[in-house]
């Protein structure tokens, strides 16, 4: 339905040469610009107007300095134009930016389309824009935080794999974030409405794998008193994720092949070819075709399972979005708090590889916040914690390497082990840490044990050698 241009918003006054397509463009529900060969918006429609400018008229100005506040056009700031890719191509182009908006920085899917003149050549373009949500560009309460290079190259595939039905192979060393990015996936997804039902291939035996995931009839087994759907029932008409589906039993990878080829399954103890709808995400820090090649992984299933592979970046490669990761999950972990990181703090962050990736961050940080009285976390806490962290890691233990070409990570069990011998002063700071946080903890020793990451059975080891000295 057209808007009469006299009660109009003025940023929404149509352009002279182009009334049907403004007044077109006014009733989308998607927030729409359209913009001249020379980045000036000529239109906005009201959509636009209500998520990214509400108080002010954006027609006249150029896209990249209402979107970016840069004084030059994008390619020549640093990031991707969508316009200078489409002049290029001679077709539609589509990017992910971090655009400015009212409540701040925000992830931004871009879809521009050319618009000819009687020529040929592109006279003006509109531009359709969805806020991408699953993810920040700055500090944020819950979802993914980041705008390095790295982070928005990975963000991208989701942005563009996520409203598709593909299978998702998600690679990447453990502590990622690989859960985190299936859920974005998710909900980038026609089914965001419905369940993410996550599957932990690695906790599962294989006694237990094909009727916690495809579930049993009654008397299928001793113990099966019930019938009992399994979790594909669950995620039924939402999306599946399969955590480390490198783990999954041999014997099993069959069933889940016929499961993701023709969509049906059999519960345990059934003959009924049961139909599943659900979309399968999956994840693994395993080396999937190394393990192929071993005869450990079945070929047909792992090219099934990487239609749309995406790798996620190890932090050490991402080391920028530690400034952003740092403050969120301090406010994470300690909400009422409102703790802050010293500025030697956080360069001392910066320095460090983390190994353990976005995990060992958050280990690092909960430490931290527990050896801290006031409302400053210092470089000598961070430290202190650092160190915690090193002396709790078997010796010896290898770091998590990835290939530097972009192919899948390598893999590397970690566990939590009997520390070495060590000099006394990292023996020392490991004792005052533990003895620290013992003092400040309130909680249950199993609260204790993760937010030190280490299981129980060491905490209680470490508080025993504690006490005999």
């Amino acid at each position: 339905m057209a808007v009469s241009t006299s009660t109009a918003h003025p940023a929404t006054a149509p352009s002279a040469e182009l009334p049907e397509l403004v007044s077109y463009l006014e009733g989308l529900p998607e927030p729409h610009i359209v913009f001249d060969r020379h980045y000036r918006i000529v239109a906005a429609n009201a959509a636009y107007r209500a998520q990214f400018s509400p108080r002010a008229s954006v027609v006249g100005r150029t896209c990249y300095e209402v979107s970016h506040r840069f004084d030059v056009p994008c390619d020549r700031a640093g990031e991707s134009c969508p316009l200078a890719r489409s002049r290029a191509s001679g077709r539609r182009e589509r990017v992910l930016h971090l655009h400015h908006t009212p409540h701040g920085e925000a992830y931004v899917n871009i879809e521009l389309v050319p618009l000819r003149d009687a020529r040929g050549d592109p006279a003006y373009f509109v531009e359709k824009m969805e806020p991408l949500r699953v993810a920040q560009g700055e500090p944020a309460a819950e979802g993914l935080i980041g705008r390095s290079p790295p982070f928005q190259a990975m963000l991208e595939l989701v942005a563009r794999v996520g409203p598709s039905e593909a299978s998702v192979l998600l690679l990447g060393e453990s502590g990622t974030g690989k859960e985190l990015v299936a859920r974005a996936v998710h909900e980038a997804s026609l089914r965001a409405s419905r369940a993410l039902v996550v599957v932990d291939c690695a906790s599962l035996p294989e006694t237990l794998f094909e009727s916690e995931v495809f579930g049993h009839e009654k008397g299928a087994f001793t113990g099966a008193h019930v019938a009992r759907p399994g979790l594909v029932e669950a995620a039924s008409g939402g999306t599946l994720f399969l955590d480390e589906v490198g783990d999954i039993p041999l014997a099993m990878q069959v069933k889940l092949l016929r499961l993701l080829e023709s969509g049906t399954y059999r519960r345990v103890g059934s003959t009924e070819l049961r139909r599943a709808d659900v979309r399968v995400v999956a994840a693994t820090h395993r080396d999937l075709p190394a393990m192929v090649a071993e005869g450990r992984f079945r070929e047909d299933l792992f090219y099934r399972l990487a239609t749309f592979p995406i790798a996620l970046p190890p932090l050490r490669e991402r080391r920028d979005d530690i400034a952003l990761l740092a403050p969120a999950l301090l406010t994470r972990l300690a909400p009422k708090r409102r703790l802050a990181l010293a500025p030697e703090a956080k360069r001392r962050l910066l320095a460090h590889d983390f190994p353990g990736n976005v995990r060992e961050l958050r280990n690092v940080l909960e430490r931290a916040a527990l050896l801290t009285d006031g409302d400053v976390v210092d470089a000598s806490t961070i430290e202190r914690s650092l160190a915690a962290a090193t002396r709790l890691m078997r010796p010896g233990a290898p770091s998590l390497p990835t290939d530097r070409g972009g192919s899948s990570p390598v893999a590397v069990d970690r566990r939590i082990g009997r520390a070495a011998a060590s000099p006394p002063s990292l023996r020392d700071a490991e004792r005052e840490t533990l003895r620290a946080a013992v003092a400040a903890h309130r909680g249950s020793r199993e609260e204790l044990a993760k937010a030190l990451g280490v299981s129980l059975r060491t905490l209680y080891r470490k508080l025993r050698d504690l006490e005999a000295r």
